[in-house]
């Protein structure tokens, strides 16, 4: 990521934050709206933990933008092996995506310019492809 996209991630993202439990119930009835068949995953998930979980896991990432490989990597390979265990197929890596993407937009509002949308697109397809490539290769052997 270009330091301007980790500026505009960050800078956005701090804006989120004062709503960012409203965020969390956007996203998730989004993800829902766009695929309904993703719903039966959180049967058993405490929503508000879930959400709480979302947020966290989102500014973990945007906190560690200037320290992907070693930090950030190793716990996105983590969580996308575990996500294989919830029953995550990698289509559904696109769904999220576009369900983070109207999330940012609509909360947002006049902040989600074209170069939030790419800084933004360019951060989700960084994080999803390492979880991706995680779930399709469980065992890493160093």
């Amino acid at each position: 990521m270009t330091p301007e996209h980790k500026q505009i991630v960050r800078s956005t993202w701090q804006q989120v934050t004062p709503i960012a439990d409203q965020a969390a119930r956007m996203f998730y009835d989004r993800l829902f709206e766009l695929n309904p068949a993703l719903e039966p995953l959180f049967a058993d998930a405490d929503m508000d933990t879930q959400r709480k979980k979302l947020l966290q896991s989102l500014g973990f990432v945007v906190n560690g933008l200037d320290d992907l490989e070693p930090v950030v990597v190793p716990v996105l390979e983590t969580l996308g092996r575990s996500h294989v265990d919830y029953g995550v197929t990698d289509k559904d890596y696109d769904t999220v995506g576009d369900a983070l993407l109207w999330t940012l937009e609509q909360g947002l509002g006049p902040a989600w310019t074209s170069e939030a949308e790419e800084a933004w697109s360019e951060a989700y397809t960084l994080v999803s492809g390492v979880m991706r490539d995680a779930a399709a290769n469980p065992v890493q052997v160093h």
